[in-house]
């Protein structure tokens, strides 16, 4: 066998042949993860998908840490699809005097990861190729030391058995257990990243609890591409190695991994490693490890967005009922009510002054009554002011209304949900009272606009006020005559016959009463009228409150139920059940 190390002008040493298409040295993918390029399989490749809608509908709303660990698992995977998918890169980890070095040089056929009795003999990772087209950028990614690359790319390796290692990124990695932190961070490092994690154990320490608490119980869910090597059985008797293993995988199905693949080894021996190494070429040859490593990961960090959604069916709208409470709230918030009274009011005000009575007006404009004048005063500035927006209660009121509606809604919700829809429902909060007062205003009727029939009865009005007053006047007339003998013996027929005052004065009393009887018809008919404008003005400001309610509150809370529609589904995306 040949094993060299990788020279620097060798494409595994310098990363200078990158994949077609595929930054040099596997550039952080964005947070969309995978591009529509990427190598990955359509069911990863939507999957990966799915998980990253589950982050961005997440984003203020879920755990920080949960969502966090999603993004960097979607950089982590769009880097590693974009890089080769012809090499798998297996890492041998464990702890200390495990024998994973002396593992890893006989797989590889020579010394290239030091060994012996100080601890701790590998300090960094020791990385050997088998097959080095398109390698360089994956071991960049990798950010393996260029010193410690080898190579198994001789020609005497394709004509021997090396060759069914084809494609094989084998690394050594330091102790788990170090005392050095540097060492532990290491290991985390390639943890997270590695195809296929093989944990080397031995008789004595295969039940190590940091081993157990901080890897494989945490990845118990990446079983397909977890391998756990059994070490250093030469030292066992052959039923001794039947019980270890029991023992082993009886621990390891009660942390949690399904059917534990466990594998026996001895790096002294001479077939010590035959096992172990015709697992690795079945590997290699299956070219799943590194979609299978993935779609564990994917696993894992959909599982940890299903506590975020319940099983029953979501609402995607505002019930009916709901609506009409808020509608309603709103309504009195802004007192459309008492305006629309205010406002009759005000209409049949401004109708007496407008149609009344002329002669009844004059009475009472020289008894002046201060009560109507105030009246007048009071409704002009409530009118005035009414329509500046609703503060103080009022904005108590609008508080409440947004409560009742989303605790009504969030309560179908999980509790994270629950609370985006109380924010989305308040997003506008501070909007809301003015924008009823401008709802208020549009619905104001125009107050420069008169009704015709009002100039007509005014017309009429002045009219038989008219005839009253030369009626008088006519019997003035008649009244001197008759007194002053004006006339002498021949008086004018119309102004000296004083036998014409009664029929004179019947027709001022007739016409005041034609007046009269006219000012208290169109009382009747202004009453009426009134009370239909302020109904449809009524109607009108609903409408507009309707319209607040609608694009301040209904649609931003529909809105965020539709995102937690959209959630529900991409989890079930995102764990491969879509």
């Amino acid at each position: 066998m040949t094993t060299s190390a990788i020279p620097a002008n060798s494409p595994a040493g310098t990363g200078e042949t990158p994949l077609p298409g595929a930054p040099e040295a596997g550039p952080p993918a964005g947070p969309s993860g995978p591009s529509a390029g990427s190598a990955g399989p359509p069911g990863l490749v939507e999957r990966l998908d799915g998980l990253d809608r589950l982050v961005q509908a997440g984003l203020g709303r879920l755990d920080e840490p949960v969502l966090d660990d999603a993004g960097a698992l979607l950089r982590r995977a769009g880097q590693r699809l974009r890089l080769s998918g012809d090499h798998t890169v297996v890492t041998l980890a464990g702890g200390t005097g495990s024998g994973k070095s002396s593992l890893f040089n006989a797989i590889c056929g020579l010394e290239l990861s030091p060994t012996g009795m100080r601890r701790p003999m590998t300090s960094q990772a020791h990385a050997c190729v088998w097959g080095l087209d398109g390698a360089g950028p994956l071991l960049d990614w990798l950010d393996v030391d260029k010193r410690h690359r080898y190579a198994r790319a001789s020609a005497l390796d394709l004509e021997r058995a090396d060759a069914t290692l084809q494609g094989l990124v084998l690394i050594d990695l330091p102790d788990h257990d170090s005392i050095q932190a540097m060492h532990r961070a290491e290991v985390d490092r390639f943890v997270t990243i590695a195809d296929l994690l093989v944990w080397v154990v031995d008789p004595q320490k295969y039940a190590d609890a940091a081993l157990h608490r901080n890897y494989i119980v945490p990845f118990a869910r990446h079983t397909g591409v977890t391998l756990i090597v059994l070490n250093q059985v030469d030292r066992l008797a052959p039923h001794e190695i039947d019980d270890c293993v029991a023992d082993l995988r009886r621990l390891l199905e009660a942390e949690g991994l399904a059917d534990p693949r466990i594998v026996t080894t001895s790096a002294v021996a001479e077939d010590g490693v035959h096992g172990f190494r015709d697992t690795l070429v079945d590997t290699v040859a299956a070219r799943r490890a590194r979609t299978e490593r993935l779609s564990a990961d994917v696993d894992r960090a959909a599982e940890r967005f299903t506590g975020y959604r319940f099983d029953a069916e979501p609402p995607v709208t505002v019930d009916d009922g709901r609506k009409a409470e808020l509608l309603q709230a709103l309504t009195d918030a802004a007192g459309a009510p008492a305006v629309a009274e205010a406002m009759e009011s005000a209409y049949e005000l401004r109708a007496a002054d407008f149609i009344g009575w002329p002669v009844t007006a004059m009475i009472g404009r020289l008894r002046s009554d201060p009560l109507r004048r105030m009246r007048l005063t009071e409704l002009r500035e409530e009118l005035r002011n009414a329509f500046t927006g609703p503060i103080g209660a009022q904005q108590g009121d609008v508080d409440n209304a947004l409560q009742n509606v989303s605790e009504g809604v969030a309560a179908e919700l999980p509790p994270h949900w629950g609370r985006s829809v109380r924010t989305a429902a308040r997003s506008h909060a501070a909007e809301i009272p003015e924008a009823l007062g401008e709802s208020l205003k549009e619905a104001l009727p125009t107050f420069n606009v008169v009704p015709r029939w009002w100039w007509l009865v005014k017309t009429w009005q002045y009219f038989l006020v008219l005839v009253a007053a030369l009626s008088v006047v006519w019997i003035g007339f008649l009244i001197a005559y008759g007194l002053f003998d004006l006339g002498g013996d021949d008086p004018d027929g119309l102004i000296g016959q004083a036998g014409l005052i009664p029929y004179v004065a019947i027709l001022v009393v007739c016409t005041l009463g034609m007046g009269w009887l006219t000012a208290s018809a169109c009382r009747n008919m202004v009453a009426l009228s009134s009370a239909k404008h302020g109904e449809k003005m009524e109607q009108h400001m609903r409408q507009g409150i309707e319209r607040v309610a609608r694009e301040k509150v209904i649609v931003p809370v529909e809105e965020d139920l539709e995102v937690y529609a959209r959630f529900r589904r991409d989890v079930d995306v995102a764990l491969g059940r879509g």
